[in-house]
């Protein structure tokens, strides 16, 4: 067996075992699994009043607090002057998110005057941890400065309670026994784990500028999204079925070699899409469909190609070599062109937008290996045996 077809054969196998069982291996966007959809609002204040920056540093703000949730291609995008447009895959409880990303999170330490001695301006980490008792717990830190104020705080209030405010609300009031100058201090407050990992998500990505008021919040179902995923994949299984019948009727036994080769196409497509942990959209799905007509796009070039030179009256074997050199240069030159529109609707598109440019970007270089190499590597190992209809 040629060493060609070996590591080819190696390649399948690789991608098989990766990619299986395909149906639980794949993590969906938004409109095909559902999740939440939620548009926040920045409102004036007396003390905060919105502005360019402050909209701005919003959206930066909820998309920290968003990928410390964990969720997979969610979408934030600002919406007009002062509105948020946040979706978030996956995650069906639309009020947990909101009181995770919607919340202005101001931590407040107040003397028991009701002073503030310093805020979480200076935070440095949060973590959850869990006390004596195992109770969750979060653990916080200070930068320099804020291990400064807090180490004041603490020295001026011995024997007395320093209130932790989230947001006006006390959650905690613990007495201070004795000066803490490392700069670290537990809160506690009977939360629950999921209530502690809320608030050291929050505290972590810093307070919201200004106020934001929630504009819109609701679930999106996903029976949508089933019945958009069953017919994509009829649709796939349609078009391949056609293009198997067709390539078998019109090129013969080449035929069934870019068959076979259409075949490794998709497994190593969803093989490199699950290793990537990319999320398929309803867009994406359509991304893979049009690079499937491109992976047979470039079997049919390398075929014609081939029996033009076997026309001029060149031997099978050169004309395979002739057939597949003049080939690789339309089919890099279209694929490359196409590639680079797939970049920049990765980098500067957002949501579905972006799952499109990931899959016709995977699908395109997919595409061009098996192509290239795939398709090569079985005419070279079965063309002594077969003759392709000239």
């Amino acid at each position: 067996m040629p060493w060609k077809l070996i590591i080819t054969v190696a390649l399948i196998i690789v991608g098989l075992i990766v990619m299986l069982p395909l149906g639980q291996k794949i993590r969906l966007g938004l409109d095909l699994q559902g999740g939440s959809h939620i548009v926040l609002e920045c409102v004036d204040t007396p003390e905060a009043p919105v502005d360019e920056d402050a909209v701005r540093r919003v959206v930066e703000i909820i998309r920290n607090r968003v990928d410390q949730l964990g969720v997979a291609e969610p979408v934030i995008a600002r919406q007009g002057e002062r509105r948020v447009l946040v979706q978030l895959p996956g995650i069906t409880d639309p009020e947990r998110a909101v009181e995770v990303i919607g919340r202005t999170a101001l931590l407040e330490f107040k003397d028991e005057n009701g002073e503030t001695l310093l805020t979480g301006a200076n935070l440095k980490n949060a973590q959850v941890q869990y006390d004596n008792f195992g109770r969750p717990v979060v653990s916080i830190s200070f930068d320099e400065e804020g291990a400064r104020l807090f180490a004041q705080a603490t020295t001026a209030n011995v024997g007395k309670p320093i209130g932790i405010y989230l947001d006006g609300t006390l959650i905690s009031d613990p007495v201070v026994q004795e000066p803490i100058l490392q700069g670290e201090a537990q809160i506690s407050g009977r939360f629950t784990l999921e209530e502690a990992q809320n608030l050291a998500i929050l505290l972590r990505a810093g307070a919201l500028p200004v106020k934001v008021e929630v504009a819109e919040n609701r679930s999106v179902e996903p029976t949508l999204g089933r019945d958009s995923i069953q017919k994509s994949f009829n649709a796939i299984a349609l078009g391949v079925a056609l293009i198997f019948v067709f390539m078998l009727i019109y090129y013969g036994w080449f035929g069934i070699l870019a068959d076979l080769a259409l075949v490794c196409y998709g497994i190593f497509f969803f093989a490199l899409f699950i290793a990537l942990e990319a999320t398929l959209t309803l867009p994406g799905i359509a991304g893979f469909i049009l690079t499937v007509g491109m992976a047979v796009d470039a079997n049919i070039l390398i075929f014609e190609r081939i029996k033009e030179e076997y026309r001029l009256g060149k031997t099978w074997r050169a004309s395979i070599e002739a057939g597949f050199r003049k080939a690789f240069r339309t089919i890099l030159d279209s694929n490359i062109t196409t590639l680079v529109a797939a970049i920049l609707l990765f980098s500067l598109g957002s949501g579905p937008i972006r799952g499109f440019g990931v899959t016709l970007s995977l699908g395109i270089l997919c595409s061009m290996f098996t192509g290239i190499w795939v398709t090569r590597t079985l005419v070279d190992s079965f063309a002594s045996r077969i003759k392709m209809k000239v």
